[in-house]
């Protein structure tokens, strides 16, 4: 399934810095605002352990990871709901996404121009999220006055929930609560669906900092920075833009050598993935063999027949069972044959729900 994540933020908090970083990309990237214009956009391979174990084990001709699509979008500015700046041109762009990362400068650079003049992470970060908010209420105002008219007159169901939940969705954000807080059902879900409004999106902040800082504890802007996602449950990740940059351009061992010395297990690149898999409940499974060993994105909760959809339409149509045994078991055993001797491979039906991990070959018939 196609994912993507959006990088936004105010101009010249290091944007598009980052994007050259997961990408290796070497797109525009100047100290002065709008920048980026257009969105750019690059796919990043998803780095999964388990892939590297199971292409060793079969040597397949391909050899197919997950991956992720980010998306550039152009530095906002207050005003932006109301055409400043860049304005619907970039809310639109954002409305197309599955996540938002926001990058938040969290380090002091006279060098660096700042957009409002000096730095304060939380009101650049309500600068942005209030933008969203009120693009989000000029949806709601507008569809509130159509479909209000047609509820008092029709009765209808549907119409009647959909007014109520506007309604409900108006308050909140008019309280300052993106609707991402809001407990909504499956049924009033699918009724909004269709708005994509931009505060219901899934939200990771990304504290720029400084190389120097990115093993210490002690930066009050980033502090200030998780008190403010803690209290909407959100994620925050801090990095450096400037090291992620330089260590996309090292090959693997370099780059391992690079980490140690700077006492890090990990990129920041690999902990934003795995961040936003988490907050957009993904999970991978993967189908193996001589020919291809490829990794597959799903969310929690889908049935097989739903996943099999993923490879092919007909898959899914023709669904007849899945042969299904987990990537631990296969580790644990050695091969394919040790798992079915063990009786750890089984036949699942349409209705089983895919877990993390799960290997498969799905029996169809078109």
């Amino acid at each position: 399934m196609s994912l993507t994540a959006g990088i936004v933020g105010l101009p010249n908090v290091g944007k598009s810095t980052l994007f050259n970083a997961i990408t290796n990309q070497k797109i525009l990237a100047e100290n002065y605002p709008f920048a980026t214009i257009e969105p750019n956009k690059g796919i990043v391979t998803v780095k999964d352990e388990r892939m590297d174990k199971l292409k060793e084990m079969y040597n397949p001709e391909r050899f197919i990871p997950t991956a992720y699509e980010f998306t550039d979008i152009a530095g906002l500015v207050k005003g932006a709901s109301k055409g400043e700046g860049l304005g619907n041109k970039f809310l639109s762009h954002i409305r197309e996404v599955d996540a938002i990362v926001e990058v938040v400068r969290c380090f002091n650079d006279g060098k660096i121009i700042h957009v409002d003049g000096n730095i304060d992470p939380i009101r650049d970060i309500e600068t942005i999220n209030l933008e969203l908010a009120i693009a989000d209420l000029d949806i709601i105002n507008g569809r509130l006055e159509r479909v209000s008219k047609k509820a008092r007159t029709t009765k209808n169901k549907d119409d009647l929930l959909e007014v109520e939940v506007l309604e409900r969705s108006k308050k909140a954000l008019e309280e300052n609560i993106p609707l991402r807080r809001l407990d909504y059902t499956e049924e009033e879900l699918k009724l909004i669906k269709s708005y994509s409004f931009l505060t219901l999106k899934p939200i990771i902040y990304l504290a720029n900092i400084k190389e120097d800082e990115l093993i210490e504890e002690d930066n009050e802007y980033v502090k200030a920075v998780k008190d403010y996602a803690n209290k909407e449950h959100s994620k925050v990740i801090s990095l450096c833009a400037k090291i992620e940059e330089e260590l996309s351009e090292l090959t693997e061992e370099d780059k391992k050598e690079m980490l140690d010395g700077l006492g890090l297990d990990g990129s920041g690149l690999e902990r934003l993935v795995r961040a936003t898999y988490d907050i957009l409940g993904l999970a991978t499974y993967f189908t193996v063999g001589k020919d291809e060993v490829r990794a597959w994105t799903f969310k929690k909760g889908m049935n097989a027949k739903q996943c099999a959809g993923i490879i092919h339409t007909d898959f899914e149509k023709g669904f007849i069972k899945a042969e299904v045994m987990s990537y631990s078991d296969l580790i644990e055993q050695g091969n394919e044959l040790k798992v079915k001797e063990a009786g750890k491979a089984r036949l699942e039906g349409k209705d089983y729900i895919m877990q993390d991990g799960d290997i498969c070959h799905f029996r169809f018939n078109v």
